[in-house]
């Protein structure tokens, strides 16, 4: 297997995300709107969610910034899309113990304003913050979980939109294209400013070679295949040609669904497999992807350490081996213990040495 994309990066890298009932029961940290817009507190709980993955696995790599006061513009620590669809018109309710619950529009006609967005109050609250910390620094760092097409597209229409395909489809196929335009005009902004902007999907691009330009499809596992290749799929070929390295973030049971359709275009050169997929399937038919392999949050709770190591090793070997696979568990709550997460990376750990020795 080969990626030249990649070739250089670490093998086999590893990644954790906790949820933020994890942070609030164990830290007292909350997320209102100050954690994702007060400049300051951007600076000052960043650096003291270093410092708290530093004093629990530091010795895995984890906390490597606990020492800087960085300008992240964006929530690096957590799994938390929703800002693309505040610009559009949703609105977000902030919590202090979860992640902001984006509430659907529930809009009657298929329409969007793409000029608009960058018009809305969230954006230029977002702007400020970002120009806020530029100014102070000199620079700004990190990026914003920007979502995907479809998950954005649901925010604003609701199921509905699953029967407009039906009744529909060509005013569809325009409500997702400007939805595209609004994502690659945030995105390359962004990324101009900051190098990457993926670090907020999936914490574990990080340790690439290259930035990830990773695309969320959590709702994929809601449409059929054929409906994919008929209204998505050309976004992510397009986006595949631009923006290169390309990912598909597939958080579903299913992701072998799109196995062979994934398989025949070239450029998915990452895939964050959703805990319960075939990823010896996947591998078959991306020979040459890197697979991200994810843990479930919610079954390592019940899980013995050992039953965490053999799954580890299971998707590892399932995925191929150590070449081109990387592990992740995301959103895990107060409930996991620590000795669970440990697992993970001392498992990780061990199978590099023995694939270095192979």
């Amino acid at each position: 297997m080969a990626n030249g994309f990649f070739a250089n990066s670490a093998l086999l890298p590893v990644d954790i995300v906790l949820a933020p009932a994890w942070w609030f029961h164990n830290t007292g940290m909350t997320f209102g709107e100050d954690y994702f817009y007060h400049p300051v507190c951007r600076v000052e709980v960043e650096r003291e969610m270093e410092k708290v993955l530093y004093e629990r696995w530091g010795k895995f790599g984890l906390g490597a910034d606990r020492d800087k006061d960085l300008p992240v513009v964006g929530a690096v620590h957590l799994a938390a899309g929703f800002l693309l669809s505040e610009m559009l018109g949703c609105r977000v309710e902030y919590k202090e113990d979860g992640p902001p619950q984006v509430i659907c529009r529930e809009i009657e006609e298929l329409d969007v304003d793409a000029d608009g967005a960058f018009e809305s109050a969230a954006y230029k609250r977002f702007a400020e913050l970002a120009d806020s910390l530029e100014e102070k620094y000199g620079y700004i760092t990190g990026d914003v979980n920007w979502g995907g097409i479809l998950n954005i597209a649901l925010d604003l229409r609701g199921e509905p939109l699953l029967m407009d395909t039906f009744d529909d489809p060509e005013r569809v196929g325009w409500f997702l294209s400007e939805i595209a335009k609004v994502i690659e005009r945030f995105t390359e902004g962004l990324g101009k400013r900051t190098g990457s902007t993926s670090i907020s999907v999936n914490r574990n691009v990080r340790h690439l070679e290259r930035p990830v330009y990773l695309h969320s499809e959590c709702s994929h596992t809601m449409v059929s295949v054929d409906d994919y290749n008929k209204f998505l799929k050309k976004y992510d070929v397009d986006w595949a040609n631009k923006y290169r390295p390309f990912g598909i973030h597939f958080c579903g049971m299913d992701a072998h669904r799109y196995a062979e359709t994934f398989g025949r275009f070239e450029g998915l050169d990452f895939l964050d497999v959703g805990w319960g997929s075939d990823v010896a399937k996947l591998r078959e038919h991306l020979p040459d992807t890197f697979l991200n392999v994810r843990l479930s949050p919610v079954e390592i709770i019940e899980q013995s350490t050992d039953e965490v190591a053999d799954t580890v090793r299971r998707l590892v070997a399932d995925a191929g081996g150590a070449e081109l696979t990387g592990v992740c568990c995301i959103n895990m709550d107060e409930k996991v213990s620590d000795e669970k997460i440990t697992a993970i990376f001392e498992t990780v750990f061990d199978l590099r040495e023995e694939y270095s020795r192979k």
